[in-house]
């Protein structure tokens, strides 16, 4: 399924529209002291494989929820790189991400039903958390007044899936500075929005 702009659904939903959304209103956002983006990831961005040559399944071995996991990959290199941008500029604003762990969203419901076996599903409710708690992520990222930039915060508890949330850690791959440029120029090229009040590189 593509966007009415042509692109592979998830990577136009989950990014695309958002360096879109953001980028229309970083005057807005560097204007304001304070300011915070927050970002929505997911555990599963540690099981994306990117391949910039195929973004966007052109060459095929589509999957939808390896789409949806390479597009949670990419929200984390874009919100590091917004906030490597934010610093160079020396703005008082600020990038953050999030997730919200394994909750009873209708995601993951939808996830719990294709299940057969009724211990997998027991395992399931066990392991689940209500979208209250799933939600507490993101907004401590957005009001925590400790907070800051560039970190990522998601449940406390076992493996992430459930608990009060803390700063975690991203992948790796989330932090390649290389792949997160490539993703920014894409980005900026594929929307024709551009970033035009943020120093790209650093000031001399």
């Amino acid at each position: 399924t593509k966007t009415e702009d042509g692109f592979e659904q998830q990577v136009g939903t989950n990014h695309l529209g958002h360096f879109a959304l953001t980028g229309h209103l970083v005057d807005i956002l560097l204007a304001t002291p304070g300011a915070r983006v927050v970002t929505v990831s997911s555990l599963g961005h540690r099981n994306a494989q990117l391949d910039f040559d195929n973004l966007f399944y052109e060459k095929g071995g589509y999957g939808g929820s390896a789409a949806y996991f390479r597009t949670k990959l990419l929200n984390l290199l874009f919100t590091y790189e917004l906030q490597r941008r934010f610093e160079r500029s020396q703005a008082k604003a600020h990038s953050l991400a999030a997730h919200p762990g394994f909750s009873a969203t209708k995601l993951a419901t939808e996830v719990a039903n294709r299940l057969k076996a009724a211990l997998l599903f027991r395992l399931f409710n066990t392991l689940v958390q209500g979208p209250d708690m799933g939600a507490l992520p993101t907004l401590r990222a957005a009001t925590d007044p400790d907070a800051k930039g560039g970190q990522y915060y998601g449940p406390g508890g076992w493996f992430e899936e459930r608990g009060h949330p803390v700063v975690v850690s991203s992948s790796e791959a989330s932090h390649s500075e290389t792949d997160a440029n490539r993703l920014w120029e894409l980005s900026e090229n594929l929307t024709g929005v551009r970033y035009s009040s943020l120093n790209s590189k650093g000031s001399d």
